[in-house]
């Protein structure tokens, strides 16, 4: 375990000898840039809601226009955000000669592709890719500028079947999109190190991905600065935010 900038020795080792790297990156990873955790509590006027119930397809059919307004309120923190050196660090290092390094993430903003790069998968979707919630038809349209948060938007209709246009998250009760699911699963299998970024391990079956890489020998590294529940079948953690830790690690590689 290291508490400090300096890269474990045996981390920076595995690190050194791996050619594929699969990273997997949760709501720390964002919450660095600024850009909330789902479960941190809300201010002003989303106060009084819990997002889990905002999040679900029940809240989108009792009031498809507050959920609008709240992932449109979201959206605005997304855009007011900025990757931070760790998000910097993974398009480094993705850039590398020889290097076949994959991110998959929990996160369903665009921090990883504003740094420059190439993200595998969105397991839990992505918040800009939107489409009906009907016919399931893509959208080429963007959330409503919001400044101030505001209680009720009319979600836009579909074009192809005139349905209403909804967030392209997965939501509570959802199964998470199956291709990016199983390519997840397969970059960590097929990896020669698996890194685990600033995720809890509490969610569920994206917490599992790690496993998969276990299973199969491949060694996993949890950064993170605090114990999650990933810690205990990681084969080495290092306690700092992805903010130092990468660009530390990228760094030492040259």
């Amino acid at each position: 375990m290291s508490s400090s900038d300096q890269v474990p020795t045996e981390i920076l080792d595995l690190a050194r000898s791996a050619r594929r790297v699969t990273v997997l990156t949760g709501a720390g990873m964002s919450a660095e840039s600024g850009v909330p955790t789902f479960r941190d509590a809300q201010t002003g006027l989303w106060e009084r809601f819990d997002p889990a119930e905002l999040a679900t397809p029940e809240a989108w059919a009792e009031d498809p226009a507050q959920c609008w307004a709240w992932y449109a309120w979201r959206t605005s923190l997304v855009r007011g955000a900025e990757p931070h050196p760790g998000h910097l660090a993974l398009a480094q290092w993705q850039a590398h000669p020889g290097i076949d390094l994959r991110i998959s993430t929990q996160n369903v903003d665009d921090l990883h592709e504003r740094a420059g790069s190439t993200v595998l998968a969105h397991v839990h979707g992505d918040l800009f890719a939107l489409r009906c919630a009907d016919c399931g038809a893509p959208a080429d349209i963007g959330y409503p500028h919001v400044v101030e948060p505001v209680a009720h938007l009319d979600p836009v209709s579909c074009a192809v079947c005139g349905g209403l246009i909804r967030p392209g998250v997965v939501w509570f009760g959802e199964a998470l999109p199956e291709q990016a699911f199983q390519d997840s699963v397969e970059a960590a299998q097929e990896a020669d190190l698996v890194l685990v970024v600033g995720t809890s391990g509490l969610v569920y079956p994206a917490a599992s991905i790690p496993d998969f890489a276990g299973a199969r020998g491949v060694p996993v590294v949890e950064i993170n600065p605090r114990v999650s529940e990933v810690s205990a079948s990681a084969d080495h953690a290092w306690r700092a935010p992805a903010g130092r830790a990468l660009p530390a690690l990228v760094s030492a590689l040259g």
